[in-house]
């Protein structure tokens, strides 16, 4: 026994410096802190255990290394853009885009997000559509093909793409695919046996050095990029599986928002593709010309501004908290929302409060189905804390709604792979696209109402006669939604 009290002793004293850890030493937002706090303190042993797995901080960490010749080129166009900004001599293609200088200027002076004009952009909302599209530009690809999924299922479309990229790799064609080690973890090397043969190569990213455990497990890359021959980008919400197709029993069609980018805007796919597998990679890439050809804009509309922006655990700043919050503060008139998890922090729960308060015409629309129940009950939560103010939520219920979108006036939308909870806000690797064009935001419009008429309206009504079973779970999702 004696060894047992001195063990507890040591979990204690080990338990007591991480929580001092976390007060004063870890830059985290006060609601993870007293998240961790909880678990630290109410649940020693499993408590430390779960801080070694899920709550270190990357926050400080550089973990990309950009080439000297590109990092300077980069810079170059960002302190340009950033002057012209400024004093009010960037030309716009479209003056509307004037109205959002500052939100422009927030991502350029940020995150390196410089604003490109020439883009054409193509919106997919089915899972079907999007890969039978994504197959063909793959067969077509004449030089190099960059692939990137948070999730990829070893399942019949999984190995149809992945018998695609092998016939490209044998006719010559450079062909590197990424993964996400925890998002793909059920892939087995047979999968890439044939691929590898081919001459293509592979990384998967934060793998585990542990078998079955992973130490960064936490911190997730939750892109999706694909580049053909540096002309073409696509990037969204889809992932490589047959559930995306809609194929899955349990939650039906599979409700997505996915873009096909052309024109200069591909070159910054390509710049995080690259930087992406060169922190997953042994086979390290440079930042070519190679890579960034003069871009052939072969999508209708072809003038499209847009900014790329890309945010991760690592960075000083939390990019799409900025963002979003930004959108919001400049909404005049209507605001539309989708996201399969609704776990905001307090600041931007508060601004779509004063949205709705002010006038502002606000719709939320989530999946009725759940996937994730605790993440599920804390979305519940919030969104009953905006039903008071006003805002109208929706519940999609016509399979499971996984679209990443905002829309703002009808003039500038963001989709991506960015969901509006604090795991993809804090936490994950994340990409969405910036547009500021009222034809493409009303295209997003149109599919947001008439995803309506596949929802069900939740009133203030209906959530108040929620049962006291619900109100007992959504309230404790709510306590560990910081770490959910």
């Amino acid at each position: 026994m004696y060894w047992y009290s001195h063990a507890l002793t040591f979990l204690f004293v080990i338990n007591i410096l991480l929580a001092i850890a976390v007060v004063f030493l870890e830059r985290r937002n006060v609601a993870a802190t007293w998240s961790w706090l909880m678990v630290l303190l109410f649940i020693p042993i499993l408590g430390f255990i779960l801080y070694v797995i899920f709550g270190q901080n990357l926050s400080r960490r550089k973990l990309y290394k950009w080439n000297r010749r590109m990092l300077e080129r980069v810079q170059t166009v960002i302190s340009e853009q950033r002057e012209q900004l400024m004093d009010g001599t960037l030309p716009y293609i479209d003056p509307m885009v004037g109205q959002y200088r500052d939100l422009i200027y927030l991502n350029v002076a940020t995150n390196d997000a410089f604003l490109t004009q020439d883009n054409g952009v193509h919106i997919f909302t089915d899972g079907v559509a999007k890969f039978s599209d994504l197959l063909m530009k793959i067969e077509a690809a004449e030089s190099h093909i960059h692939m990137q999924y948070y999730i990829v299922k070893n399942d019949s479309l999984g190995q149809k793409v992945m018998q695609a990229l092998t016939k490209k790799a044998e006719q010559g064609v450079i062909v590197r695919f990424l993964y996400d080690d925890i998002g793909s973890r059920s892939l087995k090397d047979s999968f890439f046996r044939d691929f590898l043969k081919a001459g293509g190569q592979k990384a998967a990213f934060f793998p585990s050095r542990i078998p079955y455990l992973n130490y960064r497990v936490n911190y997730r890359n939750h892109r999706k990029l694909v580049i053909i021959d540096g002309q073409i980008g696509y990037m969204g919400g889809f992932n490589v599986g047959n559930e995306y197709l809609g194929l899955d029993p349990k939650f039906g069609y599979w409700r997505d928002t996915h873009l096909r980018l052309t024109g200069s805007v591909v070159r910054a796919l390509q710049s995080r593709f690259i930087l992406d597998w060169n922190l997953a990679s042994e086979t390290m890439m440079e930042l070519e010309p190679y890579y960034f050809p003069d871009p052939k804009i072969t999508e209708e509309p072809a003038q499209v501004p847009m900014q790329i922006v890309a945010s991760g655990p690592n960075e000083a700043w939390p990019h799409f908290v900025y963002t979003f919050l930004k959108m919001i503060h400049m909404a005049k008139s209507r605001i539309l929302l989708q996201t399969p998890y609704f776990i905001p922090e307090e600041s931007m729960l508060n601004a779509l409060r004063i949205a709705a308060l002010s006038g502002i015409e606000v719709r939320i629309m989530i999946p009725q189905k759940a996937d994730h129940l605790f993440v599920h009950w804390a979305s519940l939560y919030y969104v009953g804390e905006l039903l008071r103010a006003g805002v109208k939520c929706y519940l999609y219920d016509q399979g499971f709604l996984h679209a990443k979108t905002i829309v703002v006036d009808g003039k500038v939308a963001s989709v991506g792979t960015a969901n509006f909870d604090i795991r993809s806000l804090r936490l994950n690797f994340e990409t969405n696209a910036l547009m500021y064009h009222a034809e493409t935001a009303k295209k997003l419009e149109n599919t947001f109402w008439k995803d309506m008429e596949g929802c069900m309206e939740l009133t203030l009504e209906e959530y108040d006669k929620r049962s006291l079973r619900i109100r007992f779970l959504e309230s404790v999702s709510k306590l560990i939604s910081p770490i959910l």
